[in-house]
């Protein structure tokens, strides 16, 4: 089975610009007001994503005509409160924003409607914003756990006007429900919140956008709300979303981070959203920023390093998720406070991101609405086998930051669809990895030489890949384990303890340099590397070796496999005839007896099963460099090979 991840190369550095995608508070509430209103409504710089999604598929089967007109524009024909299908088994998947605000509409709409989503949602508890609705006369039901979707909502008759009761303790998202289809009424309503509200600043997303729809609601403090009689939503004609201020605090993190200066164009001082204080946070933390009226920019601090904080993050909740990774590469503790709502989003966000900050080395200590980071003490020499993300997409982006320590892999990364579906690629065309150069070819062809000299001339980092086959082979054969055996050497070649020195190979604590190198062993190499299941099982570890300045690796996929994104690429190789005098005059000076006619025939049968393995085979990548080394010296290949990597840099 192919494993789902993807591995994320140490970064030196992050810069640039990157602008942002719709915000999903904004966008999830305009698509259900453009459908509730009078008139079209023409959307643009819609999010498109997996809650967008769920929400149009939605309005669709309820009857509002929803058209794509392309560039993350969409046209929306209002109904006017009134929609057409009265009967409807709506899907929601994951989507908090969608599921709670139509609970509301539909509630008041008079049809008989279902509302499902994933599992995970049926565990995020909705029964204040049910109770708040059956004050009216709601008629709603629990098909599952009291509390808890799925919901069915029948007809029934609704009381209009008064005053009603919602909690605001545990999720804004209720009495944003409960607000935008008030106006379904007609009648005056007033709105009382029990407890002190959480995430104030989404309920000024809910008041901003039903304004926009001709709706203004009286509000006094945060905990009461009227809406006037006679409100109903009016088209405004065309409505552009703003970018997402969520995801911005990943960038912003990076720049506070990586040095910037990284500028994230959407959001800036007149955003509506409130978390674009997330860059106060990090200029308390000490990150440079500044800001414009659509853009906000960081860099790291002019000296030293970040440093710890203690926050109230009750006006930041989501984007307080990615200080708990930038607290990773501060100096003292980071506390985060107020963060209760954690516990019920898309997974328990404290109980979860405890866990993963962990595995980087981090000291965790969580409570009900808090979580106090302590960053290790040195960087994450070794990186954990996968950051888990719970199916939430917020997790898989914050723990992105963690790449500036180390080869990072993060598992189910395609969960970042819910609201950034190309977020890895914004993520890499404003990072600067650690440089790899990757040199391929054939058996006996130099190509070890080379890269050790290269390695040893730049200053870098180097990877003899081949060694951790051999390696393999040699554990199996001390272990009694056979080549062709798969899982059995594939489980050896993930507890492989293997220690690189400059001119030493240690395995579990023995030196193997020159026993791996027997031709036995160059054999079971070969062998091994064509088990799929061995080269799961190394790829990650190889990557590890991927480290400040810069490495030098060398192998048979280097450039196309394990990195593939390698600074230079060369495929070096020579005529077999020379390889196999190469290999003949390496084997005499250790003493070995050899002639050449047997390694001649070994190079040949060796060349055509690598090149013929279904599993990553021995051939040149097109953007590799071809460097034939028949008639080259030593100092002659490392030359060109230099002069390759200074025209990449």
């Amino acid at each position: 089975m192919v494993m789902d991840f993807v591995d994320l190369p140490p970064l030196l550095s992050a810069k640039g610009v990157v602008r942002l995608p719709g915000s999903k508070s904004i966008s999830n509430r305009v698509l259900l007001l453009a459908a509730l209103a009078d008139g079209q409504t023409e959307v643009r710089d819609l999010l498109e994503s997996d809650d967008t999604a769920r929400m149009i598929d939605a309005l669709r089967l309820l009857g509002v005509v929803v058209e794509s007109l392309g560039d993350r524009a969409y046209r929306v024909h209002g109904v006017a409160g009134k929609f057409p299908c009265r009967q409807a088994e709506l899907f929601l998947g994951n989507a908090g924003t969608a599921f709670r605000s139509l609970t509301g509409a539909l509630a008041l709409a008079g049809g008989h409607y279902t509302l499902t989503g994933v599992a995970r949602m049926h565990e995020r508890p909705i029964g204040d914003l049910v109770d708040a609705l059956r004050q009216l006369g709601a008629d709603i039901r629990y098909l599952g756990n009291e509390k808890f979707p799925p919901l069915e909502i029948r007809p029934s008759a609704i009381r209009s006007g008064g005053v009603l009761q919602v909690r605001g303790d545990l999720s804004s998202q209720f009495l944003t429900g409960l607000l935008m289809a008030l106006p379904l009424t007609g009648v005056e309503t007033t709105v009382e919140v029990v407890g002190d509200l959480i995430s104030q600043p989404y309920i000024e997303i809910t008041l901003a956008t039903m304004a926009r729809f001709g709706v203004q609601v009286e509000r006094q403090g945060w905990q009461r709300f009227t809406l006037p009689a006679g409100h109903a939503y009016r088209s405004p004609g065309v409505v552009s979303v703003e970018g997402d201020a969520s995801s911005a605090s990943y960038f912003l993190a990076l720049g506070a981070i990586g040095g910037g200066p990284l500028r994230v164009e959407g959001v800036g001082r007149d955003s509506v959203q409130g978390d674009v204080r997330f860059a106060d946070a990090l200029a308390l933390m000490g990150a440079r920023v500044e800001r414009g009226p659509n853009w906000i920019e960081t860099a790291g601090p002019l000296q030293g390093k970040l440093h710890g904080i203690d926050l109230d993050c009750k006006h930041i909740p989501d984007a307080a998720m990615t200080l708990a990774t930038t607290a990773l590469f501060a100096e003292g503790a980071t506390t985060l406070r107020n963060i209760a709502s954690w516990r019920v989003k898309e997974t328990d966000r404290i109980a979860a991101m405890a866990t993963e900050l962990r595995k980087l080395g981090a000291a965790v200590e969580e409570g009900a609405d808090f979580i106090r980071v302590t960053p290790p003490h040195s960087s994450f020499l070794t990186p954990p086998a996968g950051i888990d993300t719970y199916d939430d997409h917020r997790i898989a982006m914050c723990f992105s930051l963690a790449a500036f320590a180390n080869t990072l892999r993060i598992n189910d990364p395609g969960c970042v669809t819910k609201t950034f579906p190309d977020f890895f690629a914004r993520f890499a065309a404003v990072t600067q990895p650690v440089p790899v150069i990757a040199i391929d070819g054939p058996s006996a062809s130099g190509k070890g030489t080379v890269a050790a000299r290269l390695a040893s001339t730049l200053g870098w980092h180097y990877l003899d890949s081949g060694a951790l086959y051999r390696l393999t082979a040699l554990a199996c054969r001390r272990a009694g384990v056979t080549w062709d055996d798969e899982a059995a050497t594939a489980t050896i070649a993930a507890g492989l303890d293997v220690v690189f020195g400059e001119n030493s190979i240690r395995l579990s604590g023995d030196e193997v340099n020159d026993a791996i190198r027997d031709e036995e062993i160059s054999s079971g190499a070969s062998q091994v590397a064509a088990l799929p299941a061995v080269r799961d099982a190394l790829l990650f570890r190889q990557r590890v070796f991927r480290r400040a300045p810069g490495l030098v690796a060398d192998g048979r996929d280097m450039g196309s496999v394990v990195f593939p994104d390698a600074l230079t690429k060369v495929f070096l190789t020579a005529s077999v005839e020379v390889r196999a005098e190469r290999r003949h005059k390496q084997l005499i000076e250790k003493g070995i007896a050899a002639s050449i006619l047997p390694l001649l025939l070994d190079l040949r049968e060796r060349d055509q099963r690598d090149s013929q393995r279904s599993v990553a085979p021995l051939q040149q990548s097109e953007d590799a460099n071809l460097l034939d080394t028949t008639d080259l010296t030593i100092e002659q290949a490392v030359s060109q090979v230099l002069s390759w990597s200074k025209q990449g840099a």
